[in-house]
């Protein structure tokens, strides 16, 4: 007990420091954007466009069927020509969904408020048993 009281700050910090390491492990598995059904709704309900920001080899590799491919690094200059309504719900794809979280901040910078991200990307696509094309 008395090394607890000695040490308090210490163990303040190392309990901190281990609740900073996991929580990007949390909060990635809490609905860290959309799920592959709700993506479905989405794109049927409300006519969402599936931007893919893939690299052109992955895209063509498979991707979501009606999906536009717009490689990270080009999304600035080339999403408002390939995504003229800003008020179209608009989903971003890649192969894990990192990148497409990366690029919902460019997107909502660029004035596309309803901009969303597929959890788990493609992969979590391809687990939910959905349609594949392959270019």
């Amino acid at each position: 007990m008395k090394f607890i009281i000695d040490n308090w700050m210490l163990i303040s910090v190392a309990l901190v420091s281990g609740a900073m390491l996991v929580w990007p492990a949390i909060q990635g598995s809490a609905g860290g954007g959309l799920t592959a059904a709700n993506a479905v709704q989405l794109i049927n309900r409300e006519r969402a466009v599936v931007v893919d920001v893939c690299s052109p080899e992955e895209f063509a590799g498979g991707h979501v069927g009606g999906a536009r491919n717009v490689p990270l690094g080009q999304l600035e200059q080339r999403l408002p020509e390939v995504v003229k309504n800003k008020t179209v719900p608009l989903i971003l794809v890649c192969a894990s969904g990192a990148r497409a979280s990366r690029a919902a901040g460019v997107a909502k910078k660029l004035g596309y408020e309803q901009a969303q991200v597929l959890a788990g990307g493609m992969k979590a696509w391809k687990e939910a048993n959905l349609p594949v094309e392959k270019a």
